[in-house]
């Protein structure tokens, strides 16, 4: 069926004129005529009838409006569907992020988005900056939330939203709690470890690196953050982390700083995207949400 003819009849069946539907199609009366002649040969049916001035429907052409008038409601409710999903109003958002991000920043920025973006079903995955962005290469994110100045792919485009200070912190009986000590001298304590692909595991390595210092001692490697600090809080070993991730627990006196003389090296926090591929409504309002709030 040709559905330019059949929307031209649902034109003119809605005006009950063929004049009107000219003015609202912008299309020549004759035009609108042919059109309707064209669907009824294609049919084998009747639609219109002359009615003085104007045009009645048929038996078979109030048949065919009534489902045209369904067809082309779908249609506008489609649209508006489309509409929404473009401009990220609802869809689907995928989210990689690493600890820092999952646990300390992600949560009140994605309750911020939700209470925008009702619709938008929202999925966080947690990992390590090494399993995020290949999640992110995958295709199975659409943007990646990184602590740490994780090395992309040239597939990857990186955008820094702030940096954070990295702080050394002891259970609080430690001899060093609350010192200001030298980094060889601290790199001698047993340390818990980040495994390997994170980003805080890399930047303390580096550190070590670019004090010429051998590296510290591996008592524990644990999985996660939270995991790690809530170790050092249970008094054991000493931890290289990022200041938002154990903030609180220094405040609370859980665990304590040792103030260390080095380098300074400081955390970014980052959103990566692919190279040459526009984000997503979805992604594209959450990235404008969260860089309007750092």
């Amino acid at each position: 069926m040709n559905l330019h003819a059949l929307k031209i009849f649902h034109i003119v069946a809605r005006s009950q004129s063929v004049t009107r539907a000219s003015e609202i199609l912008r299309i020549s009366q004759p035009a609108v005529t042919m059109q309707i002649r064209n669907l009824e040969k294609e049919l084998g049916l009747v639609l219109l009838a002359p009615k003085g001035r104007g045009i009645w429907l048929t038996e078979a052409g109030t048949f065919l409006a009534g489902h045209a008038e369904r067809l082309f409601a779908l249609e506008q409710e489609l649209e508006t569907l489309v509409d929404d999903y473009r401009a990220g109003r609802s869809g689907t958002l995928r989210i990689a992020a690493t600890y820092l991000p999952a646990n300390f920043l992600l949560p009140g920025w994605i309750a911020a988005y939700k209470r925008k973006f009702a619709e938008v079903r929202l999925t966080q995955y947690t990992g390590n900056a090494q399993q995020s962005l290949e999640r992110l290469e995958r295709y199975e994110a659409d943007i990646a939330v990184i602590g740490g100045g994780a090395a992309a792919s040239p597939r990857l485009t990186r955008t820094v939203l702030f940096e954070d200070p990295m702080w050394f912190v002891v259970p609080p009986d430690h001899s060093y709690a609350g010192q200001e000590v030298g980094l060889a001298d601290l790199l001698k304590e047993t340390f818990i470890m980040r495994e390997e692909g994170s980003s805080t595991r890399e930047m303390l390595l580096a550190l070590c690196r670019m004090s010429s210092l051998a590296p510290p001692d591996i008592g524990v490697e644990l999985g996660g953050m939270n995991e790690a600090v809530r170790a050092v809080a249970a008094g054991y070993g000493v931890l290289f982390a990022s200041a938002s991730e154990v903030r609180e627990f220094v405040e609370r006196r859980e665990v304590v700083r040792v103030r260390v003389k080095h380098p300074e090296v400081k955390n970014p926090i980052a959103i990566y995207r692919r190279e040459g591929e526009p984000l997503t409504g979805q992604a594209a309002a959450f990235v404008e949400l969260i860089t309007g709030r750092v």
